[in-house]
């Protein structure tokens, strides 16, 4: 048939990663120790343990939390090892800084289990456009996972892709 529509890319060797494919599922929140202290700057470490013990940690079930302060106050670090200890037996994960580094660590961690090797000599397309909010530490992180074992990484879909690194032959 000459006028047979073929579909070169999906006969291509290219290999697509899906970045929402790492993503965790879950609710992810936010837990400031602004709320803790006294006029936005002091924690006060009677009244803070009197809250600790009296809080009901388990709105925190199976939620993803990030812990930190937004205002400009001297915290302690122990304030921050007791809320983690608190939230913990809870939550599916804590971290200590804002939602990005929360989507950080989720995203280091679901990195973390990929087999590089798997991909060894593979021509990669990582998938640039998705439904998900995919970090840019995520990109970064698959990079520096691919790159010494991969032949080539490309950003974009695989009808148009804008290369990222090609191995030297």
């Amino acid at each position: 048939m000459q006028n047979e529509i073929i579909n070169r890319v999906a006969e291509s060797s290219l290999i697509t990663i899906n970045l929402e494919d790492y993503y965790t599922p879950g609710e992810r929140v936010v837990y400031d120790l602004k709320g803790n202290l006294f006029q936005e700057i002091i924690l006060k470490e009677k009244d803070f343990r009197a809250f600790v013990a009296t809080h009901d940690w388990s709105q925190y079930q199976d939620k993803y939390v990030a812990i930190h302060c937004s205002t400009d106050a001297i915290v302690p670090g122990w304030a921050f090892m007791i809320l983690a200890s608190r939230i913990g037996p809870y939550a599916k994960k804590v971290v200590f800084g804002d939602l990005q580094a929360l989507e950080q660590s989720l995203f280091q961690d679901a990195l973390a289990a990929m087999d590089p090797t798997r991909f060894q000599d593979a021509r990669i397309v990582v998938k640039g456009c998705g439904h998900l909010p995919i970090s840019q530490f995520a990109y970064v992180e698959v990079v520096r996972l691919l790159r010494p074992v991969v032949s080539s990484i490309m950003y974009g879909e695989p009808c148009s892709t804008v290369p990222i690194y090609k191995r030297k032959k």
